[in-house]
């Protein structure tokens, strides 16, 4: 039997580590063809061959990356069905006066701009082939229940779920979903530290461990299993939603 994303083609941003390389690898043994970006080229490259799929280096907040990202995918695959925007940013949980310009910078410019790029170069893509598509992207429970010490990152992923939902009814009518993901406080992870403020401990994840019910952080393996089902003909009828993936903190 074939895989859910049998005979679809996806790009990954961020897929080196973390969340981007868990949905990498979840896709791939789901059936799709996958093209990770990375700004590691070492790491993109190492997370591509361990998992079997294809890698170009690319920066997610440049135009020109995001069309040599779409070239290179119809170069190989001769089409594109899935776009993953996971790439994210955070500066280190600090009191918001405190916050710099370059801090604020990079949040909006991660976490917004990329997507605004992304849509911006290959919505074209699926628009003039008139070709169905998904679009996720990876927002946070943070932009829905936000902690303080983290005021600017909240309020780019809360952008984030606000023009997924815009997009979502925008683009409908041409049968292109745009759905959000929004995972809780994921440890181990290369941004762990900055959310915590402090050392990626299991001493220092207790506090956030304590308002999540079901008594864990996320898994790269939590946020895939959410991609891999809204990325599949079975969410055909499921656009504009921000789905919590977060063992219960936002109820």
């Amino acid at each position: 039997m074939g895989g859910r994303l049998e005979g679809k083609v996806a790009i990954v941003t961020g897929g080196a580590s973390g969340f981007g390389k868990g949905i990498a690898e979840k896709f791939t043994k789901e059936g799709a063809k996958v093209i990770i970006t990375d700004l590691s080229a070492d790491g993109g490259s190492a997370a591509a061959k361990e998992i079997g799929c294809e890698f170009t280096k690319g920066d997610v907040t440049n135009r020109d990356d995001w069309h040599a990202v779409l070239k290179t995918t119809l170069d190989k695959f001769g089409q594109l069905d899935i776009v993953i925007n996971n790439a994210g940013a955070t500066y280190a949980n600090k009191p918001t006066e405190t916050v710099t310009d370059k801090d604020f910078d990079l949040v909006f410019n991660v976490n917004v701009r990329s997507i605004y790029l992304s849509t911006s170069v290959l919505l074209p893509y699926f628009l003039d082939n008139k070709r169905p598509g998904v679009f996720i992207n990876i927002a946070s429970t943070a932009g829905i229940r936000p902690r303080p010490g983290l005021a600017w990152y909240n309020a780019s992923k809360a952008a984030v779920s606000n023009a997924t939902k815009a997009m979502a009814v925008e683009y409908g009518p041409k049968g292109i979903r745009f759905n959000a993901v929004c995972p809780v406080f994921a440890g181990s992870t290369g941004l762990s530290h900055l959310f915590l403020g402090k050392a990626d401990t299991p001493e220092n994840r207790k506090g956030f461990i304590a308002t999540v019910p079901l008594g864990r952080d996320s898994k790269p393996s939590d946020i895939a299993n959410a991609c891999c089902y809204l990325s599949s003909d079975e969410a055909e009828f499921v656009t504009g939603v921000n789905l919590e993936v977060d063992g219960g903190r936002c109820v």
